[in-house]
């Protein structure tokens, strides 16, 4: 029974697995295997904020009464743990093996060793115009704890060197600036080669000027990447209301634990074991040994360079009959009801009924529910519209939907 119960908690590790898979085969493009490797990563990233985060809690809870409960949380995280680890090395390989594909089709993901001189000068140049100032060392002697540091960043942890009896070794961390530069970034041209690059290796290169000043002339660049517990504690106080409520939890979140450390097996192990300690990894949590790179998810987006045939054709959206070609969408509703079926069919169907009840003089009242909002909503600017027009507009927010409760919030106010 016991085994039983293990083997379901799982269940969502070989779904997770699942898509990895679909990364192999070859009938799928190969800018959409990419892709895969991307959903895989965010997905575990989520996994483990909330579920192996919850199985943490379990383990650690400090209550006898619930010895049996907490066995099996033993269990079932030495299970998910073994197919993590499982699963990390299959995930390298498949990437190996889409890098050299990419390359077979004229794209080639170079790292900083690997730059012709063109390309060398580019990143130098990109330091000094846009880099500069955005790539802050934190130097590990000054500070004790990283776990208050965002856990959906990727950072290097940089091993300095100076020449012999100058002075002693030095470990420094930087924050990749992803959000305000993506992570890919594309090079000048080699020939017939469409050249991309890791943002963490444009940094490698940089580690020179970012360091200039000071006595140090060898540097080694390692990549790592920590999750934070982001199950969310909502307070009992019936004084708040929902919205208080998951609003002080979301925020609850950046003071989460850390609970998994993902680091390049190349790090040094003193490096390694000085940032285990600052994010207070203990041994219910998981360390996973990867490759050079972290935070796959930006896989995800990566840039076609132009090669749109490497992904799915676009499938053109199904017609709507008797609505497409109506004058007024309120008067075709009047005869009758619609369905729309997303995404076969095209969203802006519905986008051009928001907004001519907007404008109507005979619609009064708008009421509606929405669960994900786009960052630029349309939908939530058209029953801005309304309202604005003297309509009275209801919307149900789902605020509780998982990592979407902060922006669900800020809709909700507007």
């Amino acid at each position: 029974m016991e085994k039983d119960y293990v083997e379901r908690d799982v269940s969502w590790m070989y779904f997770n697995r699942r898509i990895l898979l679909e990364a192999e085969k070859e009938e799928v493009p190969l800018l959409e295997r990419l892709g895969f490797l991307g959903i895989y990563s965010n997905n575990l990233d989520e996994f483990f904020r909330v579920r192996v985060a919850t199985l943490n809690r379990i383990i650690e809870y400090e209550d006898k009464g619930i010895k049996r409960e907490q066995q099996t949380a033993v269990d079932t995280y030495r299970e998910i743990t073994r197919l993590n680890a499982q699963y990390s090395v299959r995930f390298e390989e498949i990437f190996a093996r889409l890098k050299e594909e990419l390359g077979q089709h004229g794209i080639w993901l170079l790292d900083e060793t690997q730059l012709n001189e063109v390309q060398r000068q580019y990143i130098c140049s990109l330091y000094d115009t846009r880099l500069n100032g955005s790539t802050n060392p934190l130097f590990v002697s000054c500070f004790r704890q990283l776990d208050d540091q965002p856990d959906d960043a990727i950072y290097l942890a940089v091993r300095l060197r100076a020449e012999e009896g100058k002075v002693a070794d030095e470990y420094a961390l930087i924050e990749l600036p992803v959000q305000e530069f993506g992570r890919f970034v594309r090079l000048p041209d080699d020939g017939e080669r469409k050249c991309l690059m890791f943002l963490d290796d444009a940094v490698r290169l940089c580690l020179p000027f970012i360091f200039e000043g000071l006595p140090y002339t060898e540097f080694e660049a390692y990549t790592f990447k920590f999750t934070k517990d982001a199950e969310m504690e909502l307070d009992s106080d019936m004084r708040n209301g929902v919205l208080q409520k998951i609003s002080k939890g979301v925020k609850s979140r950046k003071k989460g634990e850390p609970i998994r450390l993902v680091y390049d097996s190349a790090m040094p192990r003193r490096m390694l074991r000085s940032i285990a300690k600052m994010l207070h990894i203990d041994k219910w949590d998981t360390q996973v040994a990867g490759g050079r790179y972290h935070n796959m998810k930006d896989l995800m987006r990566f840039p076609d360079v132009g090669r749109g045939d490497l992904r799915f054709e676009p499938w053109p959206p199904a017609p709507v009959p008797d609505f497409d070609t109506a004058d007024s969408t309120l008067d075709r509703v009047r005869r009758g009801d619609v369905l729309f079926h997303y995404p076969y069919q095209s969203f802006s169907n519905y986008l051009r009924l928001l907004r001519e009840a907007a404008l109507s003089r005979d619609v009064r009242t708008i009421r509606t529910t929405v669960y994900r909002l786009a960052r630029n909503s349309k939908v939530v600017k058209a029953l801005i519209c309304a309202a604005r027009h003297g309509k009275q507009v209801t919307a149900v927010v789902e605020l509780m939907a998982r990592f979407d409760e902060a922006s669900n919030i800020d809709w909700a106010k507007k």
